[in-house]
């Protein structure tokens, strides 16, 4: 039998800015919400908050003691993609590498199907 692929990867790096969030928020059992809305210069848009609890149709990705939220409608469009939190000298952000996307807007936050 072939293992089963994640709908999403969360990596290290993601679950580590994760953790940092819960406690900057004082919300230490918090996940991570990620959505997919209209909007963005490329049509669509990723959105993320943190979350109290999944709400009922949610896929529950979790990844050490992190998890992330995702409704089912997103998860059309994210299957098979990577969150990640990325550092430079300008700051950090979440970045997802989605290989679904056929097209990325160059500030990573909104794309194309």
């Amino acid at each position: 039998m072939a293992p089963q692929q994640l709908p999403l990867t969360v990596t290290e790096s993601a679950v580590r800015r994760i953790r940092v969030l819960r406690q900057k928020e004082k919300k230490p059992a918090a996940s991570l919400r990620l959505r997919i809305i209209a909007g963005g210069c490329s049509g669509m848009q990723y959105r993320m908050d943190l979350a109290e609890a999944a709400r009922p149709t949610d896929i529950v990705v979790a990844e050490e003691d992190v998890s992330v939220f995702v409704d089912p409608k997103s998860l059309t469009y994210l299957q098979g993609s990577k969150l990640e939190w990325e550092e430079d000298l300008f700051g950090g952000q979440f970045k997802i590498t989605n290989p679904n996307a056929k097209h990325s807007c160059s500030c990573g936050l909104s794309f194309t199907i």
